[in-house]
Formats: structure tokens, sequence, C-alpha cells
């Protein structure tokens, strides 16, 4: 029996893929669980219109990402950060506080998509990678500047 699979079914396929399966397998697992569509012309037709709102998804999500990395180009990003006498900083900038300055900045970017070897220990102007989806990367200027208790 033809099936349409509406979700992942592990070591049988992903979402929207057409299978041949036995029909116990179908009748007595599968439907059961909603896990699988019957591939007849009315379910054919609902999975074009399925996987045709995917691909426009995609293709927006990824103008979205591109206007995001395009913006962070140019983004400079101002962290202040108490130091000692001798202009030691009390605490390093992580991935973490970029992230939230870059939110701060109305930039929404995930702690995982920026990349920082180890984190800053110094006052100056650094250049940090991200990682955006769709395989998109830009470059942010980091300038950590220190402030006396």
């Amino acid at each position: 029996m033809k099936v349409i699979l509406t979700k992942d079914v592990p070591s049988l396929g992903k979402k929207y893929e057409i299978k041949e399966v036995k029909d116990g397998y179908a009748r007595n697992f599968l439907f059961p669980k909603n896990l699988v569509k019957q591939a007849n012309k009315e379910n054919m037709n609902w999975l074009t219109k399925q996987t045709k709102s995917l691909e426009v998804a995609a293709v927006e999500d990824l103008k979205k990402t591109q206007e995001l990395a395009s913006k962070l180009e140019s983004a400079e990003i101002n962290i202040s950060v108490k130091t000692g006498d001798d202009g030691q900083l009390f605490e390093s900038v992580t991935v973490t506080k970029i992230a939230e300055k870059l939110k701060e900045a109305g930039f929404e970017v995930r702690k995982n998509q920026i990349k920082l070897d180890k984190p800053i220990k110094e006052v100056g102007e650094f250049k940090v990678k991200l990682s955006l989806d769709h395989n998109l990367e830009s470059e942010i200027a980091v300038v950590v500047t220190g402030e006396k208790e």
C-alpha cells in the first residue's frame, strides 16, 4: 500500500515522503497513530499544496535571513564592562552578553549562531563572526570598553 508520511517515522522516512508499506503495518500501526495518509488522488493534491506552502515559507525565511545578514554587516555592538585600576576586566565578554546586546539592538540572533573562539577578556574592538541560517555568514564589530567602579 502506498502512503504519505504526515510525520517523521524512524526507519521508514521523513514527513511528506511517499512510501510503499505492507497493508497490515499501515492498518495496524501507521493509520491508528495518524502517522500516514493513504496515497490516493485527494491526498496527493493535499501533499502538493503542503510542499508548495513549505517552499514559499523557505523562500520567505531565506529573504529574512539575507536582510538580517546585510544589516548585521554594518552593526557595531558596544559592551561596557567594569574594570580595575590597572584596566583589567572584572568579567569576560561571552556569547551570552553579545546575544543580549544584539537583541537590545533589534537583531534576532541565537547564541549558537555567534562564533566566538574564547571569551573576550580585554578592552578593544573585535570582529565576531555570525553563522546564520541557510549557510549565510556575517561579521559584526564588538567594542569592549571599560568603566571604573
